[in-house]
This record gives C-alpha cells, structure tokens and sequence, in this order.
C-alpha cells in the first residue's frame, strides 16, 4: 500500500507558523482585550464623574503594580488594533497585497504598536514624575 507512518491529514507539527497567521490572530484577541478592557475604562469614568475620593481610588488602582500590569497590554492592544487596523484599509482599498508587502507592513505594524506604547507611557511617567 503505501507508508503508514506518515498522518492521514496535516497536522499541526507539519506546518510552519505563519506571520500573517499570527497577526490575524493577534488582532482578533486584541479587539476581544479591548472590549473586555473598556469595563476599566468605564469604571475609571465613573470615578471621575463620581467625585474627588473615588476618582483618586481609582487612580490608586490603575496606578498600582496590579494596575500597570493590566494597562500595559490593553495600551499595547489598543495601537495593534489600531495600525492593524490601517493596515487593513489599505488592503481594503486594494494596496499592499504583494507577498514581500504584506510581510514588511506585518513587521511594521508590530514595531509601531511596541513604539507607540512605550511612547505613551513614557510621556504618562514624564507627566507624572516618574514611579511613586
């Protein structure tokens, strides 16, 4: 008959993660994280609507470690989505459909979405002072 060690289908092992794969992906679980991240922004509206001492709890809170580790990736999630987002209006218009194209657009949406972030926290750290 044949070889029987081979599997009957592909598999997982048999295929090569795949940059475009990856990001598809990414942006997918980002728009999820900012959906699911916008309850903290909604309560950090609250407090600010609610008055001085439950706004300064909520800054306490987003200003803690706990904070920092949420709103670090949410930041991060939210330039992804964003110049991914670009990205795909380009492609909705027709641009950057070429291999080497959306290979180097991928690569440049990952390394601005990392700039645009340390960016912004290191302009909300320079407007704070720095780590209390």
């Amino acid at each position: 008959m044949g070889n029987t060690d081979r599997p009957l289908s592909p598999h997982l092992q048999v295929y090569k993660p795949q940059l475009t794969a990856t990001l598809s992906i990414l942006h997918r679980a980002s728009g999820v994280f900012l959906a699911i991240g916008t309850i903290l922004l909604v309560y950090w509206l609250m407090a600010l609507a609610g008055g001085a001492e439950s706004y300064a709890q909520a800054q306490g809170f987003f200003g803690s470690i706990v904070g920092r580790v949420i709103l670090f990736p949410w930041v991060f999630a939210l330039f992804y989505h964003l110049c991914n987002g670009i990205r795909h209006l380009f492609w909705d218009m027709g641009v950057g459909f070429e291999i080497e194209t959306v290979y180097a657009s991928g690569k440049l949406v990952v390394v601005a979405a990392v700039a645009l972030t340390l960016i912004a926290f290191g302009m909300a750290y320079a407007m704070q002072g720095g780590m209390a």
